[in-house]
């Protein structure tokens, strides 16, 4: 463990601070974000108050989350908020980091229904980032979003609260548990999809954040095939399904989706290159 600086200047703590986050993957922008929510002040603040004296009080807050950050707690935990879609989510250990990989679910969602006014559900909605992302987007839309977990849903409500999103509405069930009834000319998720012995789950990327949301069965495609067998009853004609799933999983979702009937099956890489989000279309009746 880093010692920490004595009180000093805002310029001073930042140097400190990247010392001790050379680690990670941005250093300095890391510290900054952290010493800017210690001190509840904007990067660009910091950078023209470099010289200023900086407290006890903030000193210590910011010792504290660099250390943090530093034995691999993602930053948006720590700072209790992460940027989806240009949109400010409130997260905690209760949801997933939003990723950005994930906004390739909110592109193809939009491109495939257009603005025509549509209900759109969004399972396993975690911060509410992708039906959030989608309502902003689309007023017009009805957006309808679930979740198992009592914890998520209380972050995603107070996340459409904070957005003035009133478009959504949040359910509590398990996947199409809350939708008896109901179609959708499209649904969406980004469902558990590693499997629960894959040893990336104990890794510093994953090993903080909540592992029912990570991992799905023995192989990783329980979650996936749960949701594809389900689609069908709760999709209008023509309607899509729009899923994301790990790299090395496309192949296996392909033959769940055919094995259901659904047609237009395409796999969408993301800005890495990655086999990460696949489409398809439920047969007209």
């Amino acid at each position: 463990m880093g010692t920490a600086p004595t009180p000093s200047t805002i310029d001073a703590a930042l140097a400190w601070g990247r010392a001790r986050l050379q680690s990670s993957d941005n250093p300095s922008l890391e510290a900054q974000l952290l010493l800017g929510h210690a001190l509840g002040l904007a990067r660009a603040e910091l950078m023209v108050r470099g010289a200023a004296a900086l407290a006890a009080g903030p000193m210590a807050a910011f010792a504290g989350a660099v250390e943090r950050r530093a034995a691999g707690e993602p930053l948006a935990y720590i700072t209790g908020q992460r940027e989806f879609w240009s949109l400010p989510l409130q997260v905690s250990p209760a949801v997933l980091v939003p990723r950005p990989e994930t906004e390739l679910v909110v592109e193809r969602a939009l491109a495939l229904l257009g603005t025509a006014p549509a209900r759109v559900a969004d399972l396993g909605t975690g911060s509410g980032a992708i039906a959030l992302a989608l309502a902003r987007e689309r007023p017009q839309w009805r957006v309808t979003a679930t979740d198992r977990s009592a914890a998520a849903l209380e972050i995603a409500t107070g996340n459409a609260r904070a957005l003035a999103v009133e478009n959504v509405r949040f359910l509590a069930g398990d996947w199409y548990g809350a939708l008896a009834g109901e179609r959708f000319e499209l649904i969406a998720s980004n469902p558990p999809y590693v499997g629960e012995t894959d040893p990336v789950l104990q890794g510093p990327a994953l090993r903080h954040e909540p592992l029912a949301a990570l991992a799905s069965g023995a192989s990783g495609l329980e979650d996936l095939a749960t949701v594809i067998a389900g689609a069908g009853t709760h999709l209008s004609n023509a309607g899509w399904l729009v899923l994301e799933h790990g790299a090395g999983q496309a192949a296996e979702v392909e033959k769940l989706l055919v094995a259901q009937g659904f047609r237009h099956v395409r796999c969408h890489a993301d800005l890495a290159g990655l086999a990460r989000v696949t489409e398809a279309q439920c047969p007209a009746a």
